[in-house]
């Protein structure tokens, strides 16, 4: 009984099947727009399982790896082995930890990154660093090395940086800070390398303090040599030598170096008559330095940073004959002895004046009037830890100076009503800045930006503290104003420092490596797909 009605149901499913097949199809109607529609839809499929990346060149792949940050760039060089090698050979900036456990890793390393141009070796200073092996070794893999910099390499000796000079003679930069290697050493450098143009030498502990120290320079390097960078060395001016002898020297820096300055900076002006930069921090220089700095015509940038004997004679020497002054920075380490008088001959002969920072010092509303009344180009100002400097000199400034685009107001005797001032002062102004000014209210800032809605008010209500007066006052004092280039767009960003202490106000280009990728293929696969379609 079972078995007949299951073949009865077999039998009916079998026969609506053959009537189903039977019937006539139906063909659908596709409208043209429809059909071409249906077609770019499948050469889409088709293209999207196509791989672009293999046709573009090894030179456009390393172009995009070099726009790509540092982590991205290592993701990448994970992908394939094609990837690995374009990665490595398009890598010039290379960054190393430079402990004793890298020298047998160096012919790998340098295997694969053949074309470093710049190179950081870097040490803890609690590890053991490399040694000479290992830094002739790598300057054997670099001979294309154009920037070296070694930090913490204790280990290293007059030996092995004669070795290094000898095999990289192309070398342009070289920053060390915290080595030991000596005179020699150093000699041999600025002796085989005829291109260096920038030097930066910070605690270097294998140079002998007293009469008996080996003088440096000048060598070959010294007629290349741009930039000088000195920095907390015992004897720094057994360099002597090497500044008098860098007749192209455009800038001088010079940072807690023992010595009396007044006797070599005759010298160094005499035979180096192109100096357009000298920073000067906590050295041992007075106004018979400055009248010797006065002489060179072509100053733009000067910075006196906690050099208590210079005096408003000093600066007043200076600024009637360097007229073609832009930036000073001056801090007086609360010593008074660079005031009004000073100020007022800086406002009388350097009408070029675009940037002036004041720490410690106490100007009035005398001097600062001249200054705005007579530096009609004065774009950046900062006023640090003045105790004269109050709602009427804020008032004064707002009134007069009419280029003023960025102001810094700290640890001074300012309230809400000279930030009143403001609201009304310095049509060009864009960027004020409050810090540890115990009259300013939040409410007074928020005030000033209701009523200036493009300016951009930074208020900081800190811990009133003497900065100025401590060891790191300058550091914590210390404003930076990078040029502004019109039309740029960016974004504040901090200062970068060893201490991290430096107050600035920096803006940075909004340039994303990873849209510039994103955009490169996707061109790219706009292109490709046009031309299979």
């Amino acid at each position: 009984m079972g078995q007949s009605v299951s073949t009865a149901k077999l039998r009916s499913r079998r026969d609506w099947d053959h009537r189903q097949q039977s019937k006539p199809k139906s063909t659908p109607l596709i409208c043209p727009m429809q059909a071409e529609a249906a077609g770019e839809l499948e050469r889409t499929s088709i293209d999207v399982s196509l791989d672009f990346i293999s046709d573009l060149p090894d030179e456009c792949l390393a172009c995009i790896f070099q726009s790509l940050s540092p982590g991205d760039r290592k993701r990448c060089s994970l992908v394939c082995r094609r990837w690995l090698v374009i990665e490595g050979q398009s890598r010039h900036r290379l960054s190393l930890n430079a402990q004793s456990d890298l020298h047998p890793r160096i012919p790998s390393i340098f295997s694969r990154f053949d074309a470093v141009m710049k190179l950081a070796l870097k040490c803890d200073r609690r590890s053991v660093s490399i040694g000479d092996d290992a830094l002739v070794l790598i300057s054997e893999r670099c001979r294309n090395l154009t920037r070296l910099k070694l930090r913490a390499c204790r280990d290293l000796t007059d030996v092995g940086m004669s070795a290094f000079a000898k095999n990289c003679s192309g070398l342009k930069k070289l920053s060390c800070g915290s080595c030991t290697f000596g005179a020699r050493g150093m000699n041999a450098v600025l002796d085989n390398c005829p291109a260096l143009e920038e030097l930066s030498v910070k605690r270097l502990r294998g140079i002998t303090d007293g009469a008996a120290a080996e003088p440096i320079g000048p060598g070959v390097a010294a007629a290349a040599l741009k930039t000088i960078c000195l920095k907390e060395l015992y004897n720094g001016q057994c360099f002597g030598p090497l500044i008098i002898g860098a007749k192209n020297l455009k800038s001088l820096k010079l940072f807690r170096c023992s010595g009396d300055w007044d006797k070599l900076f005759p010298l160094i002006v005499e035979r180096v008559t192109g100096l357009v930069e000298i920073h000067m921090e906590r050295i041992q220089v007075s106004d018979v330095g400055l009248a010797a700095i006065s002489n060179c015509s072509n100053l733009e940038i000067l910075h006196l940073v906690k050099t208590p004997e210079c005096t408003n004679s000093g600066l007043a020497a200076v600024a009637e004959k360097c007229k073609l002054l832009r930036k000073l920075h001056i801090d007086g380490w609360k010593a008074n002895r660079i005031g009004d008088q000073g100020l007022i001959a800086v406002a009388k002969s350097c009408p070029n004046l675009q940037e002036l920072v004041l720490i410690g010092l106490n100007p009035t509303k005398l001097s600062l009037e001249m200054l705005a009344s007579n530096c009609l180009n004065l774009e950046r100002l900062a006023l640090c830890g003045s105790d004269t400097v109050g709602d009427a000199e804020i008032s004064c400034i707002a009134v007069k100076c009419i280029a003023l685009k960025k102001l810094c107001i700290k640890s001074c005797p300012v309230s809400d009503h000279g930030m009143e001032a403001l609201a009304s002062g310095c049509p060009n102004l864009i960027k004020v800045k409050v810090k540890k000014c115990r009259g300013v209210t939040s409410e007074g800032a928020d005030w000033l930006r209701a009523i200036r809605g493009s300016l951009a008010v930074n208020l900081d209500i800190g811990e009133q503290i003497d900065a100025s007066a401590s060891d790191g006052g300058a550091q914590d004092n210390g404003v930076e104003f990078p040029p502004i280039v019109a039309g740029q767009i960016g974004a504040p960003s901090i200062a970068s420092s060893s201490a991290g202490r430096s107050t600035s106000f920096k803006f940075s280009g909004l340039l994303s490596g990873r849209s510039f990728v994103a955009c490169t293929l996707r061109r790219l696969a706009s292109s490709n797909g046009t031309s299979r379609s």
